[in-house]
């Protein structure tokens, strides 16, 4: 399966240790994240990662457009609910977008792991059928 992965800066460190826990699981999907999440992810972990732009400068956007052709399965978006952001139009379009395609997305530690736990158990094998 796909999974995006975006963390606001505030939230990158707690993304690499949420990588690190559940590396085992992660190596045996298709990792997609924004430019600075991705490389730090990769150092701490040694999975391979997809990158794109990072977040503010088109990578959201990047990550927006796998999502927009059902090619995510599901998003871990660790976001900073209490930061100033200046591209919040970008993280609402991820929001809308995973909710009409129906890809589930987690938006802090705790959904992420109920997620990830879900995806080790077989729990979103349904997405498979959804693609076709």
């Amino acid at each position: 399966m796909n999974i995006g992965l975006i963390a606001h800066d505030a939230k990158k460190k707690l993304m690499q240790n949420f990588c690190i826990a559940y590396r085992g699981i992660m190596s045996r999907h298709e990792l997609y994240a924004t430019g600075t999440t991705g490389r730090m992810v990769e150092e701490v972990t040694n999975l391979t990662v997809h990158k794109f732009l990072a977040g503010q400068t088109g990578g959201e956007q990047q990550l927006g457009s796998m999502i927009e052709n059902n090619q995510l399965d599901m998003v871990i978006f660790l976001r900073d609910p209490l930061g100033n952001t200046s591209h919040e139009i970008d993280i609402y379009n991820i929001f809308m977008l995973c909710d009409v395609h129906n890809i589930p997305l987690a938006t802090n530690l705790s959904t992420a792991e109920l997620l990830i736990k879900a995806l080790e158990k077989g729990d979103l094998d349904w997405r498979e059928q959804f693609k076709h």
